[in-house]
């Protein structure tokens, strides 16, 4: 129960702030904040998608048209996720409507009951418990209330992610019955990525490529999420770093330069990892020591860093995420379906097993570890 009591402890906590009933005891954990670096200037239009969809034209500016499927292009990942969200919500009232009228109830009464039957109620210990591993926290709300004083509140918030959780479960059970295909599909691009520093199997079905600057703040913090999605997918996911060195952060062209020329050492992934773990040290002259205490050979780390040979490439890439409405960093494409911003794991995970369903991966490989 400890395992389980742990892994609810973060949601309940973010929920139990949005109940003005359960505000004082709790707090948000770890939260996530999702973001980007943004290129400066507007949007350049994807060429892939220049004569997309609709010809209509919606505006114009100057001699210039604005056509419907420039703006088709422009929401589609928006308008994806509300179609989902739209359509599950459909299935699920579905499922659960048939379930009900078979077992001679209206819906609510009928997930009601299968939570009852279902669903195990939270004990005064297993409240004590959570209080115990989240004082911390609890007691920032609270002003230092103690565990007799909240209770009953935290044994209610703590019941209603149970039951929520039983909800989810009921749910999927009833879809898994009754053989549902889902027929949406995502909004894909095509990413011209062959060549570039990667991590994983070659062979992982899903390839999660990735327009990152090095002085990005944001990309630093999606460090930690992409880190968790190696270790909990191990070789099922490829990891593949492009250059988008934004203009705004004076030392991002030198580090993408010197990552480049830690690669020709074969030692980017080591050298990518200590520029992010240290962006106060992305000038010139500590980009040479982190190259030496990486244990580059120096004579051709500074020789390749001192001209200009990869500062084509790199624009080729700043060149591709263009084309592909790339305006800041950073930013993902999981199997070609665009990903913004520094994301919690869940985000990621979302697609990821999606992507592993699609392309019909068992259930019980997805979860290897490294």
């Amino acid at each position: 129960m400890k395992s389980s009591m742990e892994s609810m402890g973060h949601r309940v906590i973010r929920q139990a702030l949005r109940l003005a009933a359960l505000a004082a005891i709790a707090a948000p954990v770890f939260l996530a904040q999702p973001g980007a670096a943004a290129t400066k200037g507007a949007p350049t239009t994807p060429a892939s998608y220049r004569d997309a969809g609709s010809d209509t034209v919606l505006a114009t500016i100057s001699d210039h048209a604005v056509t419907q499927g420039e703006v088709d292009h422009k929401i589609a990942a928006q308008l994806y996720d509300l179609r989902k969200q739209a359509l599950d919500e459909i299935i699920n009232n579905y499922v659960i409507q048939r379930a009900a009228r078979m077992a001679g109830l209206k819906p609510d009464e009928y997930v009601d009951r299968q939570i009852k039957l279902n669903t195990p109620r939270v004990t005064a210990n297993e409240a004590e418990q959570f209080y115990g591993q989240h004082k911390a926290q609890l007691d920032a709300q609270t002003g230092g209330h103690s565990f007799d004083q909240i209770k009953p509140r935290l044994i209610a918030a703590l019941q209603h992610q149970r039951d929520q959780q039983g909800e989810e479960q009921l749910v999927q059970k009833l879809r898994a019955a009754n053989h549902i295909s889902v027929l949406l599909q995502a909004p894909r691009v095509s990413v011209a990525s062959a060549g570039h520093p990667s991590t994983g199997a070659s062979s992982a079905p899903v390839t999660i490529i990735e327009f990152s600057d090095f002085q990005c703040p944001f990309c630093r913090a999606a460090e930690s999420s992409l880190n968790q999605v190696r270790q909990k997918y191990g070789d099922q996911v490829k990891l593949v770093y492009m250059d988008f060195p934004l203009g705004f952060h004076p030392h991002a062209m030198d580090a993408a330069r010197a990552a480049r020329c830690a690669a020709e050492q074969d030692k980017f992934w080591q050298f990518h990892d200590a520029l992010f773990l240290d962006q106060k040290k992305l000038d010139p002259d500590n980009l040479k020591q982190t190259a030496a205490k990486a244990g580059l050979d120096r004579g051709k780390f500074n020789a390749c860093f001192a001209s200009d040979k990869h500062d084509a490439g790199i624009r080729k890439d700043m060149a591709e995420g263009n084309s592909l409405g790339v305006t800041g960093t950073p930013t993902f494409f999981i199997n070609g379906r665009e990903l913004i911003g520094a994301q919690p794991p869940p985000k990621f995970t979302e697609v990821i097993d999606e992507e592993l369903a699609r392309a019909k991966v068992p259930a019980n490989s997805r979860q290897a570890m490294r």
